[in-house]
């Protein structure tokens, strides 16, 4: 499979929150870092994503917004 995205980042599905229409998705890269994604609850379902499945997060933006304090 190739993809034109170059951000893949390859981590394990640490949690699964199910809400009625979306589902948060917490995936735990390699060195203990986490990102979150939401997701469709259709898309969680038929992608069978459960605790320690392995996974990869495609980022693909066209913009990075940066904040500081």
């Amino acid at each position: 499979m190739k993809i034109s995205a170059r951000n893949i980042l390859k981590g394990k599905v640490k949690q699964v929150k199910h809400g009625m229409v979306d589902t948060e998705v917490d995936i735990e890269l390699p060195g203990g870092i986490e990102i979150v994604s939401v997701i469709t609850k259709y898309s969680a379902e038929n992608l069978k994503l459960k605790e320690g499945k392995d996974v990869y997060a495609v980022i693909k933006a066209s913009n990075v917004m940066i904040m500081v304090e």
